[in-house]
């Protein structure tokens, strides 16, 4: 599957103040003990099983230090690399390379502790039928390339900002009294009226009724089932299947690694887990020279 690549417009201002920020008013150590003609070739390694991501990140960091520091990678973003791996060779100055390489670590072990991640979280409902969705529990500056790497591990982007979908939840209700039906149908008519608006969501927490008046109203694309066990979500997609099957069953919050599957296997066709981006660990990742 081709993964969509990143919009580098969104992240070159982030990679540049990392740079900036890191390089401050120059590398100091490395000018006073490497002589300015010294050239020298690493390799990118995996420390560990990963699956790799930030490959076009890699060469616009390097590339801000020198244009001519050159990387040349032997596997692509989305490639599961074992430990001992070689993913990429770097040459070019010295200087320049080690100038770089704390930045340029630091942004490919993000990206593939959450690409791995996802992985896990994506194999471990292998077969089921249901996708992996991340949310928007992004590091602030970074969601261009988090969901990214959700794309490499084999996941799938929820709504991007605001103004990508409509999400109506129970907060949203919560002022305006019991006539909620009417005022779902007026706010989906508007939703779907507006420039941009990928799908409409609704959020339901019990299924005596808020499940079933959601499913009757039209417009509604996705209904994100929140904090149900999976014997309330295996009830919930007979019912859709039985009367709304052009609906999307989504379920939400609380799920771990460990009840995952008991999940997937209820028929849902999303699980949203925000842990792909605000829990993932960064890998270790390294350059070494030979």
């Amino acid at each position: 599957m081709k993964i969509k690549p990143i919009e580098i417009e969104r992240v070159l201002p982030l990679i540049k103040f990392a740079v900036e920020e890191d390089f401050g008013g120059g590398d100091h150590t490395t000018r006073i003990t490497i002589p300015p003609d010294s050239n020298a070739r690493t390799y990118l390694r995996a420390r560990e099983d990963l699956v790799f991501c930030g490959r076009e990140v890699a060469e616009l960091v390097l590339q801000e230090y020198s244009s001519e520091l050159h990387i040349e990678f032997f596997a692509g973003d989305g490639h599961f690399a074992k430990k001992g791996e070689s993913i990429a060779t770097v040459y070019g100055p010295l200087r320049a390379m080690l100038s770089a390489e704390r930045v340029l670590l630091n942004f490919l072990q993000r990206l593939c502790g959450v690409s791995t991640a996802t992985k896990r979280y994506v194999d471990i409902i292998k077969g089921t039928g249901a996708g992996i969705y991340d949310t928007r529990k992004t590091t602030p500056g970074w969601r261009e390339l988090e969901k990214f790497a959700v794309r490499c591990g084999g996941g799938f982007n929820h709504r991007y900002n605001l103004s990508d979908a409509v999400m109506l939840k129970d907060n949203h209700f919560a002022h305006l009294g019991e006539d909620h039906e009417s005022q779902l149908r007026r706010f989906v008519d508007m939703s779907k009226a507006l420039e941009g608006v990928k799908f409409v969501c609704v959020e339901v927490d019990e299924l005596a009724e808020q499940f079933h008046t959601v499913l009757k109203v039209k417009g509604v694309d996705i209904i994100l089932l929140d904090n149900m066990s999976p014997e309330q979500m295996s009830y919930a997609v007979e019912v859709r299947n039985e009367t709304a099957p052009n609906k999307e069953l989504e379920a939400s919050g609380g799920i771990t690694e460990q009840t995952l599957r008991a999940v997937a296997e209820t028929g849902v066709d999303r699980i949203s887990i925000g842990a792909l981006t605000h829990g993932a660990r960064s890998v270790d990742l390294g350059l070494d020279d030979n």
